[in-house]
Formats: structure tokens, sequence, C-alpha cells
């Protein structure tokens, strides 16, 4: 087991490593020059030249790359083009409604998903099956963005049940996190109900039924239990999904999160914001898929990791 997490930790660093080298590449190729949005477009070549020389914009990709990991090691982050404040201080002032925001929508995704995924697999090819899947392939079908304006004029212009802008309070979170969570309802809802009818159809189940035992019991304890390997698989995924698709809910809602943060700095250029954000974020997402692929051993303890 600790080799494992050994191991675990080396391929987290390479990944990271190599997520840092394309993030760099790709914030280069965006076309603009930052120096310009910064400045003006009427400001003196001069002008240009000096700030161009001041940020570090004029040494080659490998010395800036070298320069951007190497202040990252240290906590160091960089300076926004765009704002003159340091990058570390605006994640850390905004991390905090991203993650609320996947997170919610991650556990609001999961708890709905496999509440339908089994319902369907018990109640197989019946009425409130083919219904529950339906409703599972609207959601997969309904962009995120498009249900929260739609949450945003029923529930928030016209019954005025929540808050429709900020984080101010617990019942702001509401409508994000359920906007942003039920794209992937009914993903999970569809995987839940697989991995259940494989399960089903298992002969310890039936063993169970011809010995007495309460079906709600074989289901929650025998059937779910062994289910949950591929339900906890796509629910590492999608949350990597929630986080980067948090960036359209943030707008709608004018949060002020990371996504939001990025989208910004994209638009502007702004190197050192978009390199950070991003990093960020995909890290977030490949420390949860470590800690999923670690939490199998828990869920299932006839899984082994190789010794060798």
């Amino acid at each position: 087991m600790l080799k494992y997490m050994i191991s675990k930790l080396i391929s987290l660093v390479v990944i990271l490593f190599v997520v840092s080298i394309l993030v760099f590449l790709m914030v280069h190729l965006i076309p603009g020059d930052p120096v310009l949005n910064m400045l003006g477009l009427s400001a003196q070549p001069e002008a240009v030249q000096a700030t161009r020389e001041k940020l570090g914009l004029n040494d080659p990709l490998f010395v800036q790359y070298g320069n951007f990991v190497g202040n990252i090691m240290k906590g160091d982050f960089g300076v926004s083009i765009r704002t003159k404040k340091p990058v570390l201080d605006e994640i850390l002032g905004r991390y905090r409604y991203t993650l609320i925001l996947a997170v919610g929508g991650t556990i609001v995704a999961a708890f709905i998903g496999i509440v339908i995924g089994i319902i369907s697999a018990v109640k197989q090819n019946k009425f409130l099956d083919n219904f529950l899947m339906i409703f599972s392939l609207l959601s997969v079908s309904t962009p995120s963005f498009f249900l929260a304006i739609i949450f945003i004029l029923v529930f928030s212009l016209y019954l005025g049940w929540f808050p429709s802008i900020g984080m101010y309070s617990p019942k702001h979170y509401v409508l994000p996190i359920f906007a942003l969570g039920m794209q992937s309802v009914g993903l999970i809802a569809r995987m839940t109900r697989s991995a259940m009818l494989e399960v089903l159809r298992e002969d310890y189940v039936r063993t169970a039924y011809a010995k007495g035992v309460p079906r709600i019991r074989v289901i929650m304890s025998h059937a779910l239990r062994n289910a949950l390997i591929p339900i906890i698989t796509i629910l590492g995924l999608r949350f990597g999904g929630l986080l980067a698709g948090s960036a359209l809910i943030e707008s709608v809602f004018a949060i002020p999160g990371i996504g939001r943060l990025m989208i910004d700095a994209v638009l502007t250029r702004d190197y050192p914001v978009v390199q950070s954000t991003v990093l960020v974020m995909s890290s977030t997402f490949v420390v949860i898929n470590t800690i999923v692929d670690i939490l199998y051993r828990f869920v299932d303890p006839r899984i082994h990791y190789n010794k060798g």
C-alpha cells in the first residue's frame, strides 16, 4: 500500500510537470499582446518595449518557462498584468467559491444520480425505469448555463425563493450548485443502473433473497456496495468536469470564482493568471483522481495493489 501511494505521488508530480508545459505553451499561443491590452493600443513603442522587458516577455520561451516553474516552486505565482495584484492572492480569494461549486455539484449529482440509478435497476423495463432514463437523457442534454438561466427565472424572479447573484450566504449556493450538478445526474444514473443490473444478476444476490434477507438490505448492502467501483470512478471524472464547467456558472450567477478569473485573464492575455489558474484547477483534478484510486482499496478489500 505504501509503495503504491509513493508511486501515485511520483505519477502526480510527473503529470503536473507535463500539465505545466502544456499550459505554458497554450497560453503563449493565444493571439494578441498582453502589454498592448495593459497600456492601450495608442501606447508608445518605447513604453511597450520597456514593459515587455520588465515583465520578461522578451526572454526566450524556455527561459520564461524556467522562471515560471522556479517561481511556482517558491510559492510565487507572479503578478497579474491586468490588476497588478499578486496572482496567489487573487487565486486564494476565489478558490473556495469554485471548490464549493464543484464539490456541491458533485454531491448533488451523486445523490440524485445514484438514487435514480438504483430505482431504475430495481424497476428494470417498467414505466418508472423508462421515465427516469428519459429524465436522465434530458439531464445530460441540457447545458448547465441554460439550466442556470431557467433556475434564475423560476426560483429567483418568479418564486423569489433564492437569490440569483453572488455567494454571500448558504441560500446563494443552492441555485448555482444544482445548475452545475444536474447535467452530471444523467451520466451517474446510467452508470449506476448498469453496474447495479450486473450485480443483481449475480448468484450471491439470488442466494441472499433465498435466505430471506430483506430486499432493501440486499440492494444497499450486497448490490450497491459491489457496484461502487465504477460509480466512484465516474464521480472522480465528473468532479473534474464540474470544476472546469464552473466558469460558465460563475459568469451567470456573478460568482467571483477561479473560472471567472480565468476567463477574464484569457480575454486580456494576462499570462501569469491564466497559467496559474489552469495549473491550480488541473492540480485539483489530478489530486482528486489520485484520492479516488486510493479509495478503491477501502471500498473493495478484494483489490490488492501490486507489491512488486
